[in-house]
């Protein structure tokens, strides 16, 4: 893919680089870090061989890794986010996951799917306009929260996860 290539490029000599080698895939919507463990989506886009590199690569830097494997949504961060301490934001088809036991697991009501997209940066909750029963889920947490308008994103299954490298 193009976009691979040009965020290597950006990232060349901020950061090492690694790559995940064929048979091996990943994709960046299917790797969520909460704290110093990553979970990693098991997708069309992502798969074992893949999950299993990215394991193995960041285990040498301290940190762990459980596979989550994604039957509904396009990626992992399309249905869990984290939004902070022990709180994940996910979608319904992930609130009794045994990967994610250890998770104050947030539901989103059904017809507000699309908001499990969210994002905790700098303390700060960004999530996406025009969701109030998940803003509700949100305010009792404490960050400030900013609502983005996200539908043109929406339309082309794309959410603010997919606008994001964070690092």
């Amino acid at each position: 893919r193009g976009e691979t290539r040009a965020i290597a490029d950006a990232l060349r000599g901020v950061r090492e680089l690694a790559h995940i080698e064929a048979p091996g895939t990943m994709d960046g919507g299917d790797v969520l870090l909460v704290d110093r463990h990553f979970m990693v989506g098991i997708s069309e886009r992502t798969n074992t061989a893949g999950a299993e590199q990215f394991a193995a690569l960041v285990a040498a830097h301290g940190y762990t890794c459980t596979p989550v494997p994604v039957a509904a949504g396009l990626h992992l961060k399309s249905s869990v986010n984290w939004v902070g301490d022990t709180d994940l934001l996910v979608t319904a088809q992930f609130a009794s996951r045994s990967e994610l036991a250890a998770y104050r697991c947030l539901t989103v009501a059904a017809d507000e799917a699309y908001s499990s997209n969210t994002l905790w940066v700098n303390d700060v909750l960004i999530t996406p306009r025009g969701f109030p029963k998940t803003r509700l889920l949100l305010d009792g947490l404490g960050p400030d929260i900013i609502e983005l308008e996200t539908s043109e994103l929406q339309k082309m299954d794309g959410g603010l996860t997919c606008l994001s490298l964070r690092f």
